[in-house]
């Protein structure tokens, strides 16, 4: 007498676990027990009927990948048939191990199996087999699906195998679920913000160089962009083998984002540098020709006759006269000190170039503006 049935069909199961999200799912057996057939008509044609799991055998069929116990209530019924067949149908919450591949993270598809073996029997013991193929699945799954939020459902296949673990040879049936990530909430959220942040670094070379708003402003867009960074972070998982290639977007704009903050510094620094050398040295020559702020000197010298001889002293002036003549001696003075200054700004002129390292600024922004 054979104890074991020698055939187990699986139902199409339709569960997934990625990143701790669970789903509920329900798998169908059956299974063929010729000691339990009957004639419908000797039994009042009564084709099927329901009897408790503890009083009949059943396969003891689990799923590899399942990390944690099943928290459902076993189905405490099943089905036998007049033919002898005999169905249970399980609930389930499964929470299942997945390797995610995120490289083109949010346009990736995720690959994952469900494989279901028997635990302690042999295949000659229980031979597992498909209920249905995979194309007869996949129909079957969408119309099922009705509300699918973050993944969107592929494709499915079922396969059988043979294993063999230390020579215990065992019947599998694999089931491959292929998911689809939606892309379009985290291209609103995440991508075009990212852009937007690099629009706004772009717009501050209209900011003028010579107020501290232009550095701060850049300050502020790379921090923003550094928070966005924090938030992939939370997103991606880290048991990924390669770099996706949204971090490397991230990392390449945040990279040009900090050459341009290090431009707008350097920018700064020779605009400055140039300005202060120029008042340097248009104070050093002013003093190499004897002339000082503040200090007007005018020597007059007339074939040797002192000032009093060449401004004769009218001693019968008024004194508003001489008042008058006093005003005009200081604005003799200003135009004077204009002279000497246009005289010095001539002769400097062509020693050397105008703003030197304003000229190294201005070449520095061309080369440097396709990367800013």
């Amino acid at each position: 007498m054979n104890t074991f049935p020698p055939l187990s069909h699986l139902g199409n199961s339709k569960c997934i676990c990625l990143k701790k999200h669970f789903f509920p799912c329900f798998y169908p057996q059956w299974w063929k027990n010729e000691f339990l057939t009957w004639d419908p008509n000797d039994f009042c044609n009564i084709t099927s009927i329901t009897l408790p799991t503890e009083l009949l055998w059943k396969p003891d069929i689990t799923i590899k990948e399942m990390t944690e116990k099943d928290r459902a209530p076993p189905n405490p019924f099943l089905v036998i048939r007049n033919d002898g067949e005999i169905e249970i149908t399980d609930d389930q919450v499964l929470v299942s191990a997945c390797r995610m591949r995120v490289y083109k993270f949010p346009f990736d598809i995720q690959t994952c199996n469900l494989s279901f073996k028997s635990v302690v029997h042999t295949d000659k013991e229980i031979q597992l087999v498909g209920h249905l193929n995979s194309s007869e699945i996949v129909k079957r799954t969408h119309k099922l699906m009705h509300n699918q939020y973050e993944w969107l459902f592929v494709d499915m296949t079922v396969h059988s195998k043979n294993i063999n673990v230390f020579d215990f040879h065992q019947s599998e049936i694999i089931y491959t679920i292929s998911i689809k990530r939606r892309a379009g909430l985290y291209i609103i959220n995440f991508m075009l913000p990212i852009l937007f942040f690099v629009g706004l670094d772009l717009a501050s070379f209209m900011i003028s160089d010579s107020s501290g708003e232009k550095l701060g402003f850049k300050v502020t867009v790379l921090l923003a962009v550094t928070v966005m960074q924090l938030i992939l972070n939370d997103i991606l998982p880290s048991s990924s083998n390669r770099i996706p290639l949204i971090a490397s977007y991230c990392i390449g704009i945040f990279g040009l984002m900090m050459l341009s903050l290090l431009e707008t510094v350097l920018v700064m620094f020779l605009l400055h540098k140039d300005t202060k050398e120029e008042a340097n040295k248009e104070q050093s020559m002013i003093e190499d020709c004897g002339y000082k702020e503040g200090d007007v000197s005018i020597k007059n010298n007339y074939l040797g006759e002192t000032p009093s001889e060449v401004l004769p002293v009218v001693k019968e002036e008024s004194s508003s006269q001489l008042m008058e003549e006093s005003r005009d001696f200081e604005k003799l003075s200003y135009e004077l000190r204009g002279l000497v200054k246009m005289l010095l700004n001539s002769r400097t002129e062509e020693a050397r170039p105008a703003g030197y390292w304003k000229g190294v600024f201005q070449a520095f922004y061309t080369c440097s503006s396709p990367i800013g």
